[in-house]
Order: structure tokens, then C-alpha cells, then sequence
């Protein structure tokens, strides 16, 4: 098997929430499996069966294949193995790109319900991820150096993932986005909160016992599932509130374009196919438009 060490120490992604998942992947699923195995008795087919046989879900066993698509380009790399057709190419997983279930999506009701359940400052957070659409890492990566207040936007520069400052997800995620006056007075009240008066360089949702941001698992687990489900709406994540944002621009008839802009997506596909879900009131609305032409009032 390509040398698992190397790997680690030379090839691991510079994005810390990437490199964590491909040290997790590595360490619990491919190196129990293939550490002792030589490159050429690890067989397409055999790694499909491996995958198959893993209690994952189908997209998780396809990202463990584009894994061992990248240690095989590795293994290339390094001429310990002759230039060729990766064989990781050939293996399949099926359902891989498909989700288990179909991502929450909150209606602004249900938001404000939630609302009343989380108290401060984890309430100013849910409020910046459903007006901005921003990512929990992208929040947590805040500084008050990123709020323009005078320009009335704010930067999206960096993220905080495991306890680490690092790249955001993708050149396109970094951008400015708009600040609307609502949401800036929402942070100024926010800001004033803080212990003492915030620095530039200051996290804008900082731990006051470590002067670091929080931990996103924690703040999900504690407050926003019990929120969620005291109101009977279920389990949420804060990606949820992501989900949520794009579909209210979907409904709000926001053009594609400007929708791919404001959730800083590098490829439109990912806007159309993944984030736009039309809300049940949309859905309806859009349904009778319908029905009217096919079936006039004199008709009915």
C-alpha cells in the first residue's frame, strides 16, 4: 500500500478541517484495511466490496474513494507505481452523490421561533448564519478588523475549524459580503456586550473564558437541537440556517447569478442542484398560478 506515513507528513491538504477528515479517514478506515496490502493486491473491485461492506452512509463511503484516488496518485507521484490509469477510477459507489435524507430548510416563522429558545451570544450567531448564509467556520473566523461599518459590509477572509484558524473553503468563499443596517445595529448591540472593548484583531464570537471562539459542536448540541425540538420542528445544524438563507432568496425570485454571489459558490451548479429548496409557501403559491390557468373561476 502507498505509504501512509508520507502521505501524512507531505501531502495532507493546508485546509486544517480537510487534513482532520483525511487523519480521521485515514487512520480508522483505510490503514486497518490496507496498511500491510502491496499496491498491486488492491483491486477495484475488492476496494468496492471494502466500501459496500462499511456502515456508512453512500456519500461517505464516496469521499473515502476519492481518498484513495488521491493515495494512488500519490503512489504515481513518487514512481512507486508506473504511470497509468488510477485504479480508483474504476471503482463505484453506489448512490454516492445522493443525500440521505434532504437538508432542513426553515421558514422565517420557524426561525423566530427558535430564536426565543437560545440566549445571547449564540442568538447573534444564528441571526448572522440565516441573514448571510454564512458557514458556522466562516462565523467563528470573524474578526471585528472584517466589519466595515462605515462601507456597511463585512469581510469573509478566514476560517476557524477544530481550534484553528485556517483558508476558508474555496477562493470563491472569500469575499465581502453586504451588510444591511439591521444586522449591523444587531452586531454593534453585540459588540457592546463584550467584557471589554473589542480590539481589531478581537474574535467577534469569542469564549470569554478563553478568548477564542466557541466550539460550534457544543453550541449545536446544547442549545440549537433542544431549541429546534421544544418548538417541534426537529433536529437542526447550524447548516441548516445556510440551507434556509438560499432557499428565502429562492422564493424572494433573487436571479441565480446573485444568488451564486451571496452564497459565494465557485460553481453555479452547486447553487441550482445542492442549496435551492423552495419553501412550502412558495411551493403552494406557485401551485395555484397553476391551477388558475388550468382551471379558470368560471370553471371551478
Amino acid at each position: 500500500m502507498c505509504r501512509v506515513e508520507r502521505y501524512l507528513a507531505q501531502e495532507l491538504p493546508e485546509r486544517n478541517s480537510t487534513a482532520s477528515r483525511y487523519q480521521s479517514w485515514l487512520k480508522n478506515y483505510v490503514k486497518p484495511k490496507w496498511a500491510e496490502c502491496l499496491l498491486d493486491q488492491i483491486k477495484p473491485l475488492l476496494v468496492e466490496d471494502w466500501l459496500k461492506k462499511l456502515s456508512l452512509a453512500p456519500k461517505s463511503k464516496s469521499h473515502l474513494k476519492n481518498l484513495m484516488h488521491v493515495l494512488f496518485n500519490a503512489a504515481m507521484r513518487w514512481e512507486l507505481i508506473p504511470y497509468q490509469l488510477n485504479p480508483m477510477s474504476l471503482v463505484r459507489v453506489k448512490d454516492g452523490s445522493k443525500r440521505m435524507r434532504e437538508p432542513r430548510v426553515l421558514a422565517v416563522d420557524e426561525f423566530l421561533q427558535i430564536l426565543e429558545h437560545i440566549p445571547e451570544p449564540f442568538r447573534t450567531m444564528c441571526i448572522v448564519a440565516m441573514c448571510l448564509g454564512l458557514r458556522v467556520s466562516e462565523i467563528l473566523g470573524l474578526k471585528w478588523c472584517d466589519v466595515d461599518w462605515e462601507g456597511m459590509r463585512i469581510g469573509i477572509r478566514q476560517s476557524y475549524v477544530y481550534g484553528k484558524p485556517g483558508a476558508v473553503k474555496t477562493p470563491a468563499s472569500q469575499r465581502w459580503m453586504p451588510l444591511d443596517p439591521s444586522l449591523a445595529k444587531k452586531l454593534r448591540h453585540h459588540q457592546l456586550r463584550c467584557a471589554s472593548p473589542a480590539n481589531k484583531e478581537d474574535w467577534v464570537f469569542a469564549n470569554p473564558g478563553t478568548g477564542k471562539p466557541y466550539w460550534p459542536g457544543k453550541i449545536q448540541e446544547n442549545w440549537l437541537v433542544p431549541a429546534a425540538e421544544k418548538v417541534g420542528l426537529g433536529r437542526i445544524g447550524w447548516h441548516t440556517f445556510r440551507h434556509s438563507h438560499s432557499s428565502l432568496l429562492h422564493a424572494l425570485g433573487v436571479d441565480l447569478k446573485v444568488q451564486q454571489e451571496l452564497l459565494r459558490h465557485a460553481d453555479i451548479r452547486t447553487t441550482m442542484n445542492i442549496y435551492t429548496h423552495a419553501v412550502p409557501a412558495a411551493l403552494r403559491k406557485a401551485n395555484s398560478k397553476v391551477v388558475r390557468l388550468v382551471l379558470p373561476a368560471q370553471v371551478a
